[in-house]
């Protein structure tokens, strides 16, 4: 079996945490690390809630953790999301300590190394804002020449934001950086709002699961129960979702090694990074014939509910 090499780069909240599980779990993912940065919480609590879920986990091989950045490229940095994922990050639960450290390499570093050692076969999955990335690009800018692509957990294109209007929390959050990244020549593939939204997990489902899971996974499973309660909440408030919750992260990570879960679309795009109003905001330029921006893959329809049973399976 070739297995796909995935770089995580996550600001773990709970939605992160799930993806960081099935990575770990998924028999055709490689985990070559995980970076982390601001975003959900701080970068110094997601790498502490990165350590703890390896330490849960229990993966075969140690996984490195590399610490990024701890705010947005050129903008101050907005308040954590604690109404979302909670004081820290994880839905307030509190997971054993570790001993693993986080690498003395920082995350731009590592990810150009990477890329320098294994050109062409690295995938990057950005769950979080889009600095870490942006900061390596302008270490390197003949990276886009060495990733095989970066898939991105972010934007919204034909459906509203959930910061702003327009916005979607990971560009909104540094939008200069998104820009970047998109305009950089990287493969970019933007798995949005537009498909993760579509993408629920239930509580019926995680009660089935943790009645069929595998032993060795039963504590990941009543971790998973735990701290989704608090996500469901949030989106019941203000989604109107009912015991439901969007696997934001997860989704973007599945599309990684699982193309055919979502349909796409190559559009043309930019960030906004100059309207107070609009920051963050993914203009697609839909014309016929499209002239502004830069193309990119961008997920337009998703099979939700294959996406979720795929998730649901590694844990079984």
């Amino acid at each position: 079996m070739i297995k796909k090499r995935i770089i995580l780069d996550a600001d773990t909240g709970i939605d992160d945490a799930l993806a960081i599980l099935y990575a770990i779990y998924c028999p055709i993912i490689q985990l070559e690390g995980i970076m982390v940065g601001f975003g959900n919480t701080s970068m110094e609590q997601a790498a502490d809630n990165t350590l703890r879920l390896l330490a849960l986990a229990k993966p075969k091989q140690e996984i490195p953790v590399i610490l990024g950045a701890t705010k947005p490229l050129v903008r101050p940095r907005g308040e954590y999301t604690v109404h979302v994922h909670g004081e820290n990050g994880i839905g307030n639960i509190e997971l054993p300590t570790t001993s693993q450290q986080p690498t003395t390499e920082a995350a731009a570093e590592f990810i150009v190394r990477m890329a320098n050692e294994n050109p062409g076969e690295l995938t990057v999955v950005t769950m979080g804002r889009l600095t870490n990335m942006a900061h390596a690009l302008e270490l390197d800018p003949n990276l886009t020449t060495k990733l095989k692509r970066v898939v991105v957990m972010g934007g919204a294109v034909h459906v509203p934001g959930n910061v702003t209007p327009v916005a979607e929390a990971n560009l909104w959050g540094d939008p200069e950086a998104a820009d970047l990244v998109f305009t950089s020549g990287v493969p970019v593939t933007l798995v949005g709002l537009d498909v993760t939204l579509k993408t629920r997990i239930t509580q019926q489902q995680l009660d089935i699961l943790t009645r069929v899971v595998r032993p060795e996974h039963k504590q990941v499973a009543e971790f998973m129960q735990s701290a989704m309660r608090h996500y469901f909440n949030f989106y019941r408030q203000t989604n109107y979702f009912l015991d439901a919750a969007p696997l934001h992260d997860p989704l973007a990570l599945m599309v990684a090694v699982h193309p055919e879960l979502v349909t796409y679309q190559k559009m043309k795009v930019r960030v906004e990074c100059e309207s107070s109003l609009c920051a963050g905001m993914v203009v697609a330029d839909l014309r016929p014939i499209p002239k502004v921006g830069s193309e990119i893959e961008v997920c337009i329809d998703v099979h939700a509910e294959h996406a979720v049973g795929q998730f649901l399976s590694v844990f079984e």
